[in-house]
């Protein structure tokens, strides 16, 4: 991946690459591949974090309905 500074903005062509980044998954794989997590825990981990959008869109919804 090559990102080209023109004109010495430097702030633009730090945001393009984080844009590139953000659209290829990169960062997110590797932030997986940081450590290594065993299967059980991935799977733990997952549901753990569904549990948790569940209640926050729950939290959500009772708020509107008051």
């Amino acid at each position: 991946m090559k990102i080209d500074v023109r004109n010495g903005k430097v702030d633009q062509a730090l945001r393009k690459f984080k844009r590139k980044i953000m659209d290829d998954n990169r960062l997110f794989e590797y932030r997986e591949r940081e450590y290594y997590e065993k299967p059980a825990q991935k799977r733990k981990s997952k549901k753990k974090a569904a549990i948790m959008r569940e209640k926050k869109r729950q939290e959500k919804f009772w708020k509107e309905r008051k």
